[in-house]
């Protein structure tokens, strides 16, 4: 995709794979590290992400690497495919950055590529961006998602301190799916089963009994369950904007390419659905 007008180009990153780990199933950790993260950084927000840069087969771009030269010089369907990923952990002391990638077999282009990564395997990425991290002034956090936001709501509840209130609901295939988490809040795992994406999530956060005080909520995952949540805590709780963290990170029957050449055009138009419902409801 290329970059809107306006936008500054963020400068690519260039990574070795250290080491790999198959943390479920359907679950790979890939760690990366090297000379060419000397001037990386992740440590300001909990859902983090950075976007990897997959060359099409058989290309090969001018060393040092430079994204402008490439969408400048080469044919847009040559230029790198990007796949957006949230840095589950970042050690800047040993400089590794720690990715968690969801694995459907030969489906998709990063799930296959982190099941073959081996050590000493280059990837390049740009990133990191973020904007969310728990509100320490919140009564209470809520946090839920489905496998594509485990990454994100495990390192939120990782840094959360000791006592603080936090309800966690991730949705998962099933049982062999769940992870460990370092965390003293008990994550309510949710298993989907042969249901639809989501639809446990819904029904498990429309159950909760809302303690008193302010939340601070993250929701991420499927667009449909996405939207469903996000018109409870907004139009039905009238919790405000402010106080929520709620984007679709993908969509059924969407690959990364549809899902973001079309997610502005849908948060646009659910937003205003629920401003219509905010103004109902006043």
């Amino acid at each position: 995709m290329a970059e809107r007008p306006g936008r500054k180009p963020r400068k690519p990153y260039t990574a070795q794979v250290v080491r790999t780990e198959r943390l479920t199933p359907h679950m790979q950790r890939v760690v990366l590290g090297g000379e060419g993260l000397a001037d990386f950084a992740a440590d300001t927000c909990t859902d983090h992400y950075v976007k990897l840069l997959f060359g099409p087969a058989g290309v090969t771009y001018p060393e040092p690497f430079d994204l402008e030269r490439v969408r400048a010089e080469f044919p847009r369907e040559q230029w790198p495919v990007t796949r957006t990923y949230t840095v589950r952990a970042w050690d800047p002391e040993h400089r590794e950055l720690t990715l968690d990638f969801v694995i459907h077999g030969d489906e998709g282009l990063a799930g296959p590529w982190a099941t073959r990564a081996r050590p000493g395997d280059t990837l390049r990425f740009t990133g990191p961006g973020g904007a969310y991290a728990p509100d320490p002034g919140a009564d209470w956090h809520l946090l839920a998602g489905d496998e594509s936001a485990l990454p994100a709501i495990a390192r939120a509840l990782e840094t959360l301190p000791g006592g603080a209130p936090a309800h966690a609901f991730v949705e998962v295939a099933g049982p062999e799916e769940e992870q460990k988490i370092d965390s003293e809040v008990e994550v309510v795992w949710l298993h989907r089963g042969n249901r639809p994406v989501g639809q446990a999530l819904i029904e498990a956060v429309r159950a909760l009994e809302f303690p008193e005080g302010r939340p601070h909520a993250f929701v991420h995952g499927e667009a449909a369950f996405v939207k469903e949540l996000r018109r409870m805590l907004r139009v039905e709780l009238q919790i405000p904007r402010e106080d929520l963290s709620v984007s679709g990170y993908w969509r059924l029957g969407h690959n990364e390419d549809g899902w973001q050449a079309s997610k502005r055009e849908w948060n646009a138009r659910i937003e205003a659905e629920q401003e219509t419902g905010d103004a109902a409801a006043a």
